[in-house]
């Protein structure tokens, strides 16, 4: 690794590492992006349901249940059989399920808030432009 990547490596792990104690406090371990995606979806679309989910995420109906077990087993959503319809299942976020949303939302706040005292408003939209094209770019 050459030194300038390696500076970037322990630069990022650092900042990994900041996120990641973030999250911790508020047991919110082993919450994906996708598990996230779904509970703020929920949280905008009351009463949603997993053939909604699959839909707005073009994903299979089977990825969906998955990722829906495994929130309703880890108590960020409740499943709740709609009363007109037997069939349906109606999805809700649990108080776990919108403190992480809420959480994470006012966690990057902060730290934007943060960012652009210490940056400067050029450096700020450089900053955000290389952040841009990484994300553009990368492939996991």
């Amino acid at each position: 690794m050459k030194p300038t990547e390696k500076k970037f490596f322990d630069t990022f792990t650092d900042f990994q590492c900041l996120i990641l104690a973030h999250m911790n406090r508020g047991d919110i371990n082993g919450i994906t992006a996708s598990h996230y995606n779904i509970i703020e979806f929920i949280l905008r679309k009351k009463g949603s349901t997993g053939k909604e989910i699959a839909t707005a995420f073009k994903i299979t109906p089977a990825a969906v249940s998955k990722q829906l077990k495994t929130l309703i087993s880890n108590g960020f959503i409740v499943q709740i059989q709609d009363e007109m319809d037997r069939r349906k299942f109606n999805l809700s976020a649990t108080e776990k399920g919108r403190f992480v949303v809420e959480n994470s939302e006012t966690f990057r706040k902060k730290i934007t808030q943060q960012a652009a005292t210490i940056l400067s408003s050029a450096e700020l939209k450089h900053f955000n432009d290389l952040l841009g094209k990484i994300l553009k770019e990368i492939k996991l």
